[in-house]
């Protein structure tokens, strides 16, 4: 008898949601269906399945009409992705930014532009709400100003947490409850629903740069809201009309990294606590921002220069991004958050020598080893380096 979806553990949930099909089909691993259009011999009937999308922006029954309104193996991620999140569905886009601004235009087109946010966020996201590019109207503020900063057409309330690139981290469920009948949409690429599920503390939509973590490999581009089915549909026909449609080679590259996503995401984790346990004992490095949740993410300032540890590092990448599984790293007030004024970046916690880490599932010792290097001075005269040695049993 097969064990109900509800009760499953996330881990099953990662290796067989999205895939309930395929043996029934005589199938193992998920189909690619690279077809942009389909055949259909009954206009009629597709005029009022057309005609039923644009309604309530419902997935079609019966077969594909076109690529731009669903494809197949984009669906199985985002069946994959509602059940790991916990919520009713899934929309899949091109890329992280293309989700946010999908959220953004389907809130518009009711009347609803204003957003209230709480810094930091990504950069890109920052920006695109600071400059109104899709005409939203944004009140900046703290957790705690959140239920004073609503107005009557505020149409979203805007958290990340673990925070890009400070790692802050907010209560969901009170700032949820805070938000009343505004949508609380929470960015939660930094933690994976591995390590926490924002729909079951009060978030309506749940964003990922699914680019980061869910693929996990550096070779996929992708963003993804999880929600309710309502607010779904309104985000179909914006990806229906606006054409930020994700490739089916993407969403099958995303299945699989799903497959994974606890296991890469528990040892990175588990790297990045060691690693961070280091730095903060290292009298080279200012201070080390690592959430409570846990995380492969780490934040850290140094004293020194921070664009030389960058110039540095030989095993870790220096390079934008996160979520591989190699360690990469990068200063954020020189790229990701680049785009926000400087006052702004300040404010929120991102100072000039802050350094942000995605690690990886390399050894931690090797990663050790290269940012000891890397931070300068003999290597392992650190009170890191001192600790590291003790417990790997070295003099």
């Amino acid at each position: 008898m097969e064990t109900p979806a509800r009760l499953r553990a996330l881990a099953t949930e990662a290796v067989h949601a999205g895939r309930d099909d395929l043996a029934g089909q005589g199938l193992h691993a998920p189909p690619i269906d690279l077809s942009t259009t389909y055949p259909s011999y009954d206009s009629r009937g597709e005029a009022a399945r057309i005609d039923a999308f644009a309604t309530t922006g419902a997935e079609p029954d019966g077969p594909p009409v076109y690529g731009r309104l669903g494809n197949p193996t984009v669906a199985r991620f985002e069946t994959a992705l509602a059940r790991l999140e916990g919520t009713e569905s899934a929309v899949a886009f091109a890329s992280g930014m293309a989700a946010l601004s999908a959220v953004l235009l389907a809130r518009a087109s009711a009347a609803l532009r204003h957003v209230v946010a709480v810094r930091p966020l990504y950069g890109c996201s920052d920006h695109l709400l600071t400059a109104g590019l899709l005409g939203s109207e944004v009140t900046w503020t703290d957790p705690a100003g959140i239920a004073d900063a609503l107005r009557a057409d505020t149409g979203l309330v805007m958290v990340e947490s673990p925070a890009n690139p400070t790692l802050a981290e907010v209560d969901l469920r009170a700032i949820a409850h805070a938000c009343g009948s505004a949508p609380l949409l929470a960015d939660n690429t930094f933690a994976t629903p591995v390590l926490q599920r924002p729909a079951e503390q009060g978030a309506r939509l749940v964003l990922h740069s699914a680019t980061k973590y869910l693929g996990g490999h550096g070779d996929v581009m992708a963003g993804v809201v999880a929600c309710d089915e309502e607010l779904a549909g309104q985000l179909r026909q914006i990806r229906f009309a606006t054409g930020g449609v994700l490739h089916p080679l993407a969403g099958y590259l995303l299945l699989r990294g799903l497959s994974t996503l606890p296991v890469r995401v528990r040892a990175a984790s588990a790297n990045a606590a060691e690693l961070a346990r280091r730095l903060a004992a290292d009298p080279r490095v200012a201070r080390v921002h690592y959430p409570r949740i846990g995380g492969a993410m780490i934040a850290f300032e140094v004293h020194g220069d921070p664009h030389e540890v960058i110039t540095a590092v030989r095993l870790v990448t220096p390079a934008v991004s996160l979520g591989s599984v190699d360690t990469l790293i990068q200063h954020p007030a020189s790229i990701s958050h680049r785009i926000v004024d400087a006052e702004d970046r300040k404010g929120a916690g991102v100072s000039d020598r802050l350094l942000r880490m995605s690690v990886g599932l390399e050894d931690v010792e090797d990663l050790w080893a290269d940012l000891d290097h890397a931070l300068g001075g003999p290597s392992g005269t650190g009170a890191a380096g001192r600790m590291a040695s003790a417990a790997a049993g070295r003099p």
